[in-house]
């Protein structure tokens, strides 16, 4: 009998040890903490987008202007890029700056609230702002559908949510 229970226990062992065999741990595809999305378009890696706007009531309301934030990298260390355009249902997007994406270098778009310039090294660095004129009222806890497109590159689309910010909130009365 003691063998018996002996051999179950073991057979148990075996059996349970094999459990995980195979997985993927589940740090192994885990993304960073921020507050935006992202998307691949072909070499171009765009992060952290996200609209950076304070909402004060149900919503942000049509007829007031939101800016988009994000980071492009052009992963390609030969051919450069260029933003060529943002559209979104929700408004309309006006780009300003040089949307130039250079060979392994980065776009900033937007400017981070709290900073008056974008943020890294200049040298193979370009910075446009996007503006959204809002057609449509937009508020916090959604995702909204903006289409980028890179000159080479291509499109894509993505479901962009809303950044608070770090400001302080105004006090409700």
């Amino acid at each position: 009998m003691n063998r018996f229970k002996i051999g179950l226990v073991a057979l148990a062992a075996v059996a349970l040890s094999g459990c995980g065999a195979g997985q993927n741990a589940q740090t192994t595809s885990q993304e960073p903490a921020i507050n935006g999305n992202s998307v691949n378009v072909n070499k171009v890696a765009v992060r952290d987008i996200r609209i950076q706007a304070v909402q004060t009531g149900d919503a942000i309301q049509p007829g007031h202007n939101v800016d988009l934030v994000a980071v492009a990298v052009n992963q390609s260390p030969d051919t450069p890029d260029r933003l060529v355009g943002i559209t979104s249902d929700v408004g309309t997007v006006t780009l300003s700056g040089d949307g130039r994406l250079p060979a392994a270098g980065i776009l900033f778009i937007g400017v981070p609230e709290g900073q008056e310039i974008a943020p890294g090294p200049t040298d193979s660095n370009n910075a446009v702002r996007a503006t959204v004129n809002l057609a449509k009222p937009i508020s916090n806890g959604l995702n909204y559908s903006f289409t980028l497109t890179f000159e080479k590159a291509g499109q894509a689309t993505v479901q962009v949510p809303i950044s608070v910010g770090s400001a302080p909130r105004p006090r409700q009365s």
